[in-house]
């Protein structure tokens, strides 16, 4: 919101919009869930930015409801579209975090940004806060979890969960102002508030690097001129002198309200050499810099300061209740906050929920060290000297077909995988190609001719052989019966092969079966029908489709692995035509990558070859 005079000293309020910089879905989630906690009518994130990304949206919670919560590749163009939203949350990381900072105070709608990143370089920092400064904007950072305004807005992680965002009643007003150098330290501290007192009204924690880009005091300051802030709680720590502003400001009368402060690290003169702890800029140095003379200071200057940290909450609720009993305070009411569902993903992780899986897989399975085909590893099927067809039986069959059944699955892809040129979708496929088509789509458009006119006879022919044989039909009767339907006897028939010329294809099928089949009574009941036709025309031969289907059922009965039930599912599945389809597939390729190749122009079928009725 705008630093206006109705709100003077107040940077968030519960219409605070903010825009995320390199966009993290948990933390901008937090803060979704955070708002619709707090009541708010519409998310506090306007919009998120993916560097270079292009414009779009990102789905994500606001209560029960899923929101979008627009995305741009730019922060010039996130400041444009989204003019009310003031306050940047910069996740960059240290190396990128000034540039993304500077080009965000320099847009004209941003008067606050926090920056996350540990590390950012000093001379960076320096010039960040001397440009904030001129120009009248506010850095909270580096190295920040960033801020929060009990009941209205947060940034990114501050506070932590829901769980203790609601323990420490942050989704309504309070009348506390908190200011510290430690996230972490800070969430200990909401949580002291919230037993001690009625609780936060707004918290900062202002980083932890040597140059923070806001001080203590600014903030300190900033408190004591919001009228819903009764009472002022600090916390700093070793190490830098950024807790001397503050007690200039207590000695000036900048600050009329109560401070209850404390200065972490005491304990660091019980060590003989300088210690660094956590923070960059916490570590102990000469005795100004001590805990002991900041908390010295402190007290002299004005501030509440208790003789340990141990004694810190009963400090707070002392200063608390006498505010209270003065009738500066009136403790805010408490209420149930509203219930926010829990994701799916964090329930199921802790037990709390059973949710039915959405796809049951059979055939494979990638969870371990190596995939699987069927239970084999892919190690065992390589090093085990296995083929395409036995990764077919395992994959399509998810059984180990014996060898001659396997050779007999590659002899198919092998034999079909080509019929020339002119076959429709060959055709199709060097059409598209020549169209300038990627090769999924030449591929695709080949696949979508396979029918029940092309390619699709195989299934037929397996179906019809399989359930004539079954029932004891004669091969002539059988014939006549579907000529009686009007129906073609699928596997039977050719355009160019004949009698006298006949399907090179069909005699190898035939030849490698009565070497390595231990039966062949479908394929020697189609070669019966075959006689029974070809007394009736030379060109009504067995063809490749229906040695092909007669064979794939000679296969499922004699090798002994599938019951009468799973060979009736195979065939009425359509098994056979997949085998079809994979073996096409490989010639479609071969037509669309030749087309390719050879560069040729766009297809125009000749008009002197259409009858124009």
């Amino acid at each position: 919101m705008r630093h206006d005079a109705d709100h003077l000293g107040q940077i968030f309020s519960k219409d605070t919009q903010a825009i995320f910089y390199n966009y993290k879905p948990g933390p901008v989630q937090r803060m979704l869930d955070f708002d619709y906690l707090c009541g708010r009518s519409t998310p506090s994130v306007a919009a998120v930015i993916k560097p270079g990304s292009g414009e779009g949206f990102e789905k994500l919670f606001f209560g029960k409801n899923e929101v979008p919560i627009a995305s741009h590749g730019s922060i010039k163009a996130a400041a444009a579209s989204h003019p009310r939203a003031d306050v940047f949350i910069n996740f960059a990381s240290f190396r990128s975090a000034y540039q993304s900072t500077m080009e965000a105070i320099q847009q004209p709608t941003i008067h606050v940004v926090a920056i996350i990143a540990e590390g950012v370089p000093e001379k960076d920092t320096k010039d960040l806060i001397a440009y904030a400064r001129k120009h009248n904007k506010i850095i909270i950072g580096p190295a920040t979890v960033g801020g929060i305004q009990a009941g209205a807005f947060k940034i990114g992680d501050t506070a932590g969960t829901l769980d203790n965002i609601i323990a420490c009643k942050l989704y309504r007003p309070g009348s506390v102002g908190f200011v510290s150098k430690s996230g972490g330290m800070s969430n200990e501290a909401y949580n002291i508030l919230a037993r001690n007192t009625d609780g936060l009204y707004e918290g900062i924690a202002i980083g932890g690097d040597v140059f923070p880009g806001s001080t203590l005091s600014d903030h300190a300051i900033r408190f004591s001129t919001i009228p819903q802030v009764k009472m002022i709680v600090v916390l700093g720590e070793i190490g830098g002198e950024d807790e001397y502003s503050l007690v200039e400001s207590l000695k000036e009368g900048k600050i009329k309200k109560p401070v209850v402060a404390w200065v972490s690290g005491t304990c660091a003169k019980l060590f003989t050499s300088e210690v660094q702890f956590g923070h960059a800029g916490a570590k102990s140095g000469g005795d100004r810099e001590s805990a002991q003379a900041k908390n010295t200071a402190l007290k002299a200057a004005g501030a509440i300061v208790p003789d340990s940290f141990e004694s810190l909450a009963s400090t707070i609720r002392h200063t608390y209740n006498e505010l209270v009993s003065s009738g500066v305070i009136a403790p805010a009411e408490d209420f149930d906050p509203p219930f926010i569902p829990e994701d799916i993903g964090k329930a199921k992780k802790e037990g709390k929920v059973r949710i039915p899986t959405s796809i049951v897989s059979t055939i494979s399975d990638d969870r371990g060290e190596e995939p699987a085909y069927g239970g084999v590893s892919i190690s065992k099927v390589v090093e085990g000297g296995m083929g395409v067809g036995d990764v077919i039986s395992l994959l399509w069959f998810k059984r180990s077909l014996p060898r001659y059944g396997t050779q007999f699955l590659e002899m198919c892809l092998m034999i079909c995988a080509d019929h020339g040129p002119n076959v429709s979708g060959a055709h199709n496929t060097i059409v598209c190609s020549r169209a300038g088509k990627d090769i999924v789509s030449c591929l695709t458009s080949g696949l979508l001719c396979i029918g029940p006119r092309f390619g699709g006879a195989v299934d037929d022919a397996a179906r019809y052989f399989s359930a004539a044989l079954d029932q004891k039909k004669d091969p002539d009767a059988f014939v006549e019966e579907m000529k009686k339907k009007g129906i073609r006897v699928p596997g039977i028939g050719h355009r160019v092969k004949s009698k006298d010329n006949p399907d090179k294809r069909v005699e190898l099928l035939i030849s490698y079966a009565h070497k390595n089949f231990p039966a062949t009574k479908y394929l020697d009941y189609a070669l019966r029908v075959e006689d029974y036709t070809l007394s009736k025309s030379s060109n009504l031969i067995l063809n490749v489709d229906g040695a092909i289907g007669a064979l794939f059922v000679d296969l499922l009965h004699g090798c002994g692995m599938f019951s009468e039930a799973e060979i009736a599912d195979i065939i009425d599945v359509g098994y056979v035509n997949a085998l079809f389809v994979l073996a096409r597939s490989i010639g479609f390729l071969g037509h669309a990558l030749d087309q390719k190749r050879l560069k040729q122009p766009l297809y125009r079928h000749p008009g002197d070859d259409v009858l124009f009725a």
